[in-house]
């Protein structure tokens, strides 16, 4: 089980003025996101119930989100659901968090505590939500523009397609590492201190550019888990989104220095 940081014992008498724009970060070795998908997994072996209650519901939106954009089609359908699925996911990833922040304490995870984590911090994860869904608007509407380069011959050389394909990949690119390094560690952080959403998701930008290595590595375990997803029929999603979550919660407090900031967290009384 992950063990309990130094920097725990806070006192909600500070000073707002006193505390930084940005929280301050540590350096991370390039490895580090291996050891945080490991203490994932040790948090899912401690709460099976509550992981794969929280799986199996991603489960079931992603099949269903599936269906609706096969049976009904339309990219308006299609960003409508998604637009709701921004909404939803920070609910969730809180609720995820919470659970390793439980077994960090010695607690026994409850999902109602966790529903309730998600509802108190729902006024931050609503302003959360509408700067990706701000983000993700404008990334709709490059790839529209994107379009003006896709050739109009009938048989399109190559090197054609290729200007289209490089440009849409690089607009891709920019908006993805966007949205990543946003919310990398946000919402954990305000899960765990009382801070607003901007200084969140600017310590979050912060601590991404900061340690590349390290968020390459962690993209890439990020990746392989969604591939595996895909390959298992979206199944897999039942085990390794929990326990990216929890790993991300891991990450979070390996990387983000909150010394200073107020705890939010009121967890349960130990049963």
């Amino acid at each position: 089980m992950a063990h309990l940081h130094a920097d725990d014992k806070h006192t909600d008498a500070v000073d707002p003025e006193a505390l930084p724009f940005v929280a301050p970060c540590r350096r991370l070795q390039t490895g580090d996101p291996v050891s945080w998908l490991k203490l994932g997994w040790e948090d899912f072996k401690h709460a099976p119930c509550a992981s794969l209650c929280y799986g199996g519901f991603i489960v079931l939106i992603s099949y269903l989100l599936t269906y609706f954009t096969w049976k009904l089609g339309g990219y308006i359908l299609m960003f409508s659901l998604m637009t709701g699925f921004v909404f939803i996911a920070p609910v969730l990833a809180i609720g995820m968090y919470s659970v390793s922040c439980q077994l960090e304490r010695g607690l026994k995870p409850r999902i109602g505590y966790c529903l309730r984590e998600g509802h108190r911090n729902l006024g931050n994860e609503m302003v959360y939500s509408m700067i990706l869904l701000v983000i993700f608007l404008l990334w709709a509407r490059a790839g529209s523009v994107v379009h003006i380069f896709f050739p109009v011959e009938a048989n399109p050389d190559f090197s054609d397609l290729a200007i289209f394909l490089g440009i849409g990949t690089a607009v891709g690119t920019v908006f993805a590492s966007l949205v990543f390094s946003a919310s990398a560690f946000a919402l954990p952080m305000m899960l765990d201190r009382k801070v607003d959403t901007v200084t969140a998701v600017l310590t979050s930008v912060h601590a991404v550019l900061s340690n590349k290595g390290a968020m390459v590595v962690w993209v890439l375990i990020i990746l392989a888990a969604l591939a595996i997803s895909f390959l298992t029929a979206f199944l897999g999603l039942a085990i390794l989104m929990p326990v990216i979550g929890y790993a991300t919660w891991h990450g979070y407090r390996d990387t983000i220095q909150v010394e200073g900031w107020p705890e939010n967290i009121k967890l349960p009384t130990a049963e």
